[in-house]
């Protein structure tokens, strides 16, 4: 997480920026917020991973792109919901021992909290599980500006 730009940590919360969603679609990139989300797979993609554009209950079930696994480890996806169901659940990036990376309407900002402050919350008081993106982000094209880009 330390290597992460500057640039990640100011992302502003805003639940429409979801993936998949006509915000995003009309103005792609962090600049303008992400949802918990989009936040987490930018941060994978920056990584070299691809996180499909699902939502998180489809995302939880899916097994093309990603596997559960039971010990997360750093850049595993976790979800995080008031209960069982994946419907709505809140999506963070494992960052190594007890912390989790999310961004949430709450801190506003990308934080690191720990599973016990998840737990804490009654909105994300069950943690559902941990899944392993298995997909590889293509690299970026020589003078696209991806690779320079604070994002």
């Amino acid at each position: 997480m330390a290597r992460l730009p500057a640039a990640f940590w100011q992302v502003p919360y805003a639940g429409a920026r979801f993936p998949g969603s006509r915000a995003v679609a009309e103005r792609p990139g962090l600049e303008h917020g992400a949802n918990c989300q989009s936040f987490a797979g930018a941060v994978l993609e920056r990584s070299g991973l691809l996180v499909p554009a699902l939502r998180s209950s489809e995302l939880w079930a899916d097994t093309a792109s990603t596997v559960r696994v039971a010990e997360p480890l750093p850049l595993d996806l976790l979800f995080f919901g008031r209960d069982e169901d994946p419907w709505g659940a809140h999506i963070g990036v494992h960052a190594g021992g007890d912390s989790v990376l999310h961004l949430c309407a709450e801190a506003g900002r990308p934080a690191l909290w720990s599973l016990a402050d998840f737990a804490a919350r009654e909105r994300y008081r069950v943690l559902l599980g941990a899944k392993r993106v298995t997909v590889r982000a293509p690299a970026p094209a020589a003078g696209d500006g991806a690779a320079s880009a604070d994002w």
